[in-house]
């Protein structure tokens, strides 16, 4: 059986009189896929970059693999990926060097083709990250939460504004990662996304879980209620018309 990784219990974050986070709690278990979902401003950034050590909170308890997040935020470093947004890169610099500054960082030894060929980057080894694709540098961006080799990779909307082959690549990615042991935490705004990725999914509005369970046992649950779409549910939906014609391989320059 899995075993917890992460504990949040009773999560608050206070901005003055606005409080983000009002006493959120739930466990993430080794090797899943954990999906954070939430309207904007909902709290799910903010309760991601406390648990990343990047903010400080108001009250509550984390552990991140056993490290309590008030005495040994350090220690929560060194095992925990997280992924860059695109302005977090030097635009002029190759792939190849951008991977030997960050291992520098982390005091670690890679080699930064074979980190490339993870992400299936390598023939872009020599490109500089201001000439690359959308798709592109989303999967050097999760390349690089990989560098210190890490149980946890936090994921913040990585396939927004990707095309539909770029999207589904990505998503073949993260699964990777999960398959060689690591676990996932995922914000997303796309729930085809969270369906498809998620082991379980916490739902988060105005500061609180509202839900959380499997995707499946959550679309269960509000069938029984009696729910019914509006429209008829199709076995395939445009985005899998648009793969199946134009075909699943990534189109780069």
């Amino acid at each position: 059986m899995s075993r917890i990784i992460i504990s949040v219990k009773e999560l608050h974050k206070q901005y003055g009189d606005f409080e983000a986070v009002k006493g959120i709690s739930f466990d993430v278990m080794e090797g899943e896929i954990f999906g954070l979902l939430g309207p904007n401003g909902a709290g799910k950034s903010t309760t991601l970059e406390i648990i990343e050590t990047l903010r400080q909170k108001s009250g509550g308890k984390v552990l991140v693999d056993g490290f309590d997040l008030d005495k040994s935020p350090n220690e929560i470093k060194k095992i925990i990926g997280v992924q860059l947004q695109t302005s977090g890169f030097y635009p002029s610099l190759n792939l190849v060097e951008l991977i030997t500054l960050f291992a520098g960082l982390y005091n670690e030894e890679v080699d930064p083709l074979l980190l490339l060929d993870k992400v299936n980057l390598r023939d872009k080894a020599k490109a500089k990250f201001k000439e690359m694709s959308g798709g592109q540098k989303q999967r050097f961006s999760i390349a690089t939460t990989l560098i210190n080799h890490p149980k946890i990779i936090f994921l913040d909307e990585p396939t927004t504004g990707l095309d539909p082959q770029a999207r589904r690549n990505l998503w073949d990615l993260i699964r990777d990662i999960r398959s060689k042991g690591t676990t996932v935490i995922i914000t997303t705004h796309y729930m085809d996304e969270a369906e498809v990725l998620c082991d379980r999914v916490a739902i988060i509005d105005s500061g609180k879980i509202i839900a959380l369970n499997s995707p499946d046992k959550l679309i269960d649950e509000l069938v029984a209620t009696g729910f019914e779409r509006p429209k008829e549910v199709k076995r395939a939906n445009l985005e899998d018309v648009f793969i199946q014609l134009t075909g699943h391989a990534l189109r780069e320059a």
